[in-house]
């Protein structure tokens, strides 16, 4: 119904001048197209090319008939999105253009016309593939809250307004406006997880439970909640326990919360994430390291967690090696 496309806009207020992502799939076309229309000349679209393929010039074509017709400012992204040794192509790209994004907007900071806000169009069946993703990856509440409908990046406030919509909606209320759109041609390509999911499960999920899209977004509401929580609380261990970790203080910590502090140490101040299986190795020689001599090694994302005196450390041996 395209009341539930019209309550979303109605209810998004960011702040202006606002850029919109645009693919030139439905999704962001319907995106632009609303947004054009309340805040005229307020609005500016950034299409990312991602070079991966053919199909991708016909998507550039789109975004600049449409935004031609809407008299909006069109800036185009070239880039390579090729996905690295073990990366997904769905992945890679992702990366890509969330780093394209962000800098557009750092790039534009300094003019007078410096956006404020960049809205994506994703929606209630991106938000249920996101948490179903992260349920088979065995992810922990920090994925399982999937995706935010605001966060602020690049010293730009990010939206999701769209969040709340279902899929068939957004094309519903495009296909009212009498507005066209391009399809990705990959997304037919069940190679890809998330167009099994699509293809798949969400059909059969719809079938026997119509309203999963809604109980999916507040189950991913709740996970959030608490991810903001253990952040908070990983905040305050970590000041307690220091930085590096002292490995006597992390002993008074339950492991749970020498888990939550390490994890929140590792990225923070390292830029890497532990694996299951490497995080729970750490916290048992943790808790064995009751003599000087106990020495702790242990390879843990990129690198390798050490023992240093009374604390702990982390070392990426490429880096070491690196000139310069």
């Amino acid at each position: 119904m395209t009341q539930a496309f019209d309550a979303a806009m109605r209810a998004f207020a960011p702040a202006l001048p606002l850029a919109v992502g645009l693919s030139g799939g439905a999704d962001s076309t319907a995106l632009l197209l609303a947004c054009a229309r309340r805040w005229p000349g307020r609005v500016r679209a950034v299409h990312v090319h991602h070079g991966l393929q053919a199909a991708a010039e016909g998507f550039e074509r789109h975004c600049i008939a449409l935004c031609q017709d809407l008299d909006v400012p069109l800036t185009v992204q070239r880039l390579d999105a090729r996905p690295a040794p073990g990366q997904s192509p769905e992945d890679a790209a992702r990366q890509a253009r969330y780093r394209a994004f962000e800098a557009l907007a750092l790039d534009r900071r300094a003019q007078r016309d410096a956006m404020q806000s960049m809205a994506l169009a994703q929606h209630a069946d991106d938000q249920a593939e996101t948490l179903l993703l992260a349920l088979l990856r065995g992810a922990g509440v920090a994925g399982l809250a999937a995706m935010p409908a605001r966060w602020e990046r690049a010293g730009v406030v990010w939206h999701r307004p769209l969040l709340q919509v279902a899929g068939a909606d957004v094309r519903q209320w495009l296909r009212a406006q009498g507005q066209d759109w391009v399809e990705d041609p990959s997304n037919a390509d069940e190679r890809f997880t998330r167009n099994r999911i699509r293809a798949r499960l969400s059909p059969a999920l719809a079938a026997a439970f119509p309203a999963f899209r809604d109980t999916f977004a507040r189950s991913a509401a709740h996970a959030a909640q608490a991810a903001e929580l253990l952040l908070e609380l990983a905040q305050q261990d970590l000041a307690r326990v220091g930085t590096p970790p002292q490995i006597s203080l992390l002993q008074e910590l339950s492991r749970a919360r020498q888990a939550n502090v390490l994890r929140h140490w590792l990225r923070t101040a390292h830029g890497t994430t532990p694996a299951a299986a490497q995080l729970g190795a750490l916290l048992n020689q943790v808790q064995a390291c009751t003599t000087r001599g106990h020495g702790i090694h242990i390879k843990v994302g990129r690198g390798f967690v050490v023992r240093c005196g009374a604390g702990l450390d982390w070392y990426n041996p490429q880096a070491l090696l690196s000139p310069g």
